[in-house]
């Protein structure tokens, strides 16, 4: 059989294979690929007679690799028949009786050697060869990585950082121990304003999407702004929540506030059905010596750890904490809203720093919050108004997407701060 030389394959296959961490499996089969498109190259320049070929024509051609000998063969699958129509498809059933094939018979398939001569390849099929190599290894290498990474989406991992493109962050993570680093992507949007993004720092990032298909770039989406960010680093950090007697239920958080006037805030709930456990104590610590070890990651975040209720009054007035609640009025249940009773000097503080204290607490809870001075409010008056509601509206009618009201409401009590484009977390409220 006759066979194309290539002078340095096992070097060459060893050397990709250690450079860009591929087994040599996966090189010698990206090797084949680029080969077989090259033949299929030198077939459509030679195509004297104007064939016309098919996507599929050269599905029954493969490359056969010769690494000890450093060549490859070209072999075609062909179909005995009485008379041949397509030389590269078919082959006579006397002339594989001619080439010692006495058994053979119509219908059967043998594989022939079509090798062209070593110098027949052409320098545009060699060409061809170089550039489908080069997008073989590239597919290869981003399987690898969605493989290797796909069961890791939504944990925490290490990474630092290698370059800035525009306004992203290039960042090396790894796998695990032992594994090599792979690049991820910290987009402007993911960052925390905070951060101090210097060449070589290491930061802890949640790992939010591992992409598929064959954009360019890194295939890996880390965020430092996400809330998965902070359960981790609060399971990390209390065991109580890593041996499951304290869970978390939900958290909101608002990493990049939509004004540089407010800094980054989260609020997060906890619950124990463990009498003998508090559970904000046990995440804030003695002296807050746990708590203080996630706001250091988060580079000086504030974050409340608040106590989770069944009773959606007590856990509205846990919510807004650290502002003193009197009274909670569940006006409707049914569309989630409330008013939130409290005295004079405690509005700026229930409202919060460009509405950011209550805004939080209506997505941790779920509920819409008015907060509302309870030396002017008016009973009488606010029952009548969401009775005269209900009445007008059947209870199909009304709009059950309540959180999306939140910022309207918040205007209207002059708040005046800018909705934020997109909510970097929605958690579920059980």
């Amino acid at each position: 059989m006759s066979m194309v030389s290539l002078p340095g394959l096992k070097e060459l296959i060893e050397s990709i294979s250690r450079e860009r961490n591929l087994p040599k499996t996966a090189v010698q089969a990206a090797i084949r690929e680029a080969l077989l498109k090259g033949y299929e190259r030198y077939r459509r320049a030679q195509n004297l007679d104007r064939k016309h070929f098919d996507d599929d024509y050269f599905d029954n051609f493969d490359v056969q690799l010769d690494i000890e000998e450093e060549g490859f063969r070209i072999v075609s699958t062909k179909t005995i028949v009485e008379k041949v129509t397509n030389s590269d498809h078919e082959i006579a059933l006397q002339q594989v009786q001619e080439m010692g094939g006495e058994e053979a018979q119509l219908g059967q398939e043998v594989v022939l050697d079509v090798t062209p001569d070593q110098g027949e390849f052409g320098r545009m099929a060699a060409m061809q060869t170089k550039q489908v190599l080069a997008q073989k290894l590239r597919d290869q290498q981003r399987q690898l990585i969605q493989e290797e990474f796909q069961d890791l989406e939504g944990t925490v991992l290490q990474a630092r950082v290698l370059r800035f493109e525009r306004q992203s962050v290039i960042m090396a993570v790894s796998s695990g121990f032992g594994q090599p680093e792979v690049e991820a992507e910290l987009p402007k949007r993911e960052q925390l304003p905070n951060d101090n993004y210097r060449i070589g720092a290491t930061f802890k990032v949640y790992l939010k999407k591992v992409s598929q298909g064959q954009q360019r770039g890194p295939q890996l989406l880390v965020s430092r702004a996400d809330a998965g960010l902070v359960v981790y680093l609060f399971a990390n950090e209390v065991p109580e929540i890593e041996d499951e007697v304290v869970r978390i239920v939900a958290v909101a958080r608002e990493a990049n506030p939509p004004s540089r006037h407010v800094g980054p805030r989260t609020k997060i709930a906890v619950d124990t059905l463990d009498r003998d456990v508090d559970p904000v104590g046990a995440c804030i610590g003695a002296r807050g010596s746990r708590i203080q070890v996630v706001v250091n990651e988060l580079r000086g975040e504030k974050i409340d750890v608040i106590r989770w209720s069944p009773d959606p009054a007590t856990y509205i007035a846990n919510a807004l904490s650290p502002a003193r609640v009197d009274e909670v009025r569940l006006m409707d249940p049914e569309t989630r809203q409330t008013h939130v009773l409290v005295a004079e000097d405690q509005l700026s503080l229930a409202i919060g720093k460009e509405g950011q204290n209550v805004r939080l607490a209506a997505r941790l809870t779920g509920w819409k919050i008015d907060i509302k001075d309870k030396a002017k409010y008016d009973y009488a008056a606010e029952d009548a108004k969401f009775a005269e509601a209900r009445a007008k509206y059947r209870p199909e009618e009304v709009d059950e997407e309540v959180e999306d009201d939140v910022e309207e409401d918040l205007k209207k009590e002059e708040l005046k701060y800018k909705n934020r484009e997109e909510e970097q977390y929605a958690p579920e409220q059980e």
